[in-house]
């Protein structure tokens, strides 16, 4: 080892978890903006850990087969508008229950980046080029800490805007309108089916680059296991974040904190209890789902509409 490497001592802990946060926290924060984008419309999208499979096979293919990474974001952005579309559809058909056209919906995406995705587990596809922030330091930790995805910064536009969207325009509006009280909605001559269509498209399009981030940045490849349910774990981030763009930045920089917290601690040493250490971000949404799912307490922000079949 070096000696700035020795020399950074515990301070790699903060530092990793600092990039962590911002490496693990990006897939969930495109995941969460389109949760969000989805659900003030009135509708849930459970499948979106399908979307976020088949997107990030259909960008590392796209990448390995072109050549170009930023290809390989559109194509995941397009491959998640696509299964939103099949979900937006399939979900507003009579009868049909959302809870039940996500898991059919994981069911089918995973299934499709599972075997369009065979072929490109082994080769080595570019990967997104990064804002090095930190090649003033001759510290590696800290030059890698400093490694930005310029779709992290992204990701970090998108949030305001989409709170300005949701406040301030006219399709904002109706988004809301529908997802707060479809009857006022319609009576205004707004069409529910549409807005709520094009509401999961563009979140399942959001999810998609998502998966993106996930196999062209972090970690970089293409694994049938790459998400690690995030997908799910965006639903519980989207209800803790009381359904508001700019909560849905912070809280997924809390799970992609806390998604760094074992690795952090493991480049110190410290390898008792590592496993308990990368389960927090899942021990952080059971937390998550058990404060916020208690029939006493009423949630700020949720939308009126959703979970109902209007």
């Amino acid at each position: 080892m070096s000696e700035p490497s020795q020399a950074i001592g515990w301070l790699g802990v903060p530092l990793a978890i600092i990039a962590g946060t911002m490496r693990g926290g990006t897939p969930f924060l495109f995941v969460s903006l389109g949760e969000c984008l989805t659900e003030k419309s009135g509708k849930i999208n459970l499948g979106l850990e399908g979307t976020l499979l088949t997107g990030a096979m259909a960008a590392y293919a796209i990448s390995y087969l072109t050549g170009s990474p930023w290809l390989g974001v559109i194509a995941a952005g397009i491959a998640g508008a696509a299964l939103g579309a099949i979900h937006g559809w399939l979900s507003q058909q009579f009868r049909v229950n959302d809870v039940a056209v996500g898991i059919a919906m994981i069911i089918f995406g995973s299934g499709v980046a599972f075997f369009f995705g065979k072929p490109f587990i082994q080769p080595k596809a570019p990967q997104l080029p990064t804002i090095d922030l930190g090649n003033w330091s001759q510290v590696p930790a800290l030059q890698a800490a400093l490694q930005i995805s310029p779709l992290f910064l992204i990701g970090l536009a998108i949030a305001p805007l989409m709170a300005w969207f949701f406040r301030s325009t006219r399709w904002g509006l109706f988004v809301r309108a529908v997802g707060d009280s479809p009857e006022a909605a319609r009576a205004m001559g707004v069409s529910i089916f549409k807005v709520r269509m094009l509401s999961v498209i563009a979140g399942s399009f959001l999810a998609g680059i998502g998966g993106a981030a996930l196999s062209l940045y972090y970690p970089g490849l293409w694994t049938e296991r790459i998400s690690s349910g995030q997908g799910l774990m965006a639903v519980a981030l989207v209800i803790f974040a009381r359904w508001n763009p700019i909560m849905c930045l912070w809280a997924s920089l809390l799970f992609g904190g806390a998604q760094a917290l074992g690795p952090a601690l493991q480049s110190v040493g410290i390898k008792e209890g590592y496993y308990l250490f990368n389960a927090a971000p899942y021990v952080l949404t059971l937390l998550i789902m058990i404060f916020t799912c208690s029939p006493k307490r009423t949630l700020n922000g949720v939308p009126g509409a959703l979970g109902t079949d209007s």
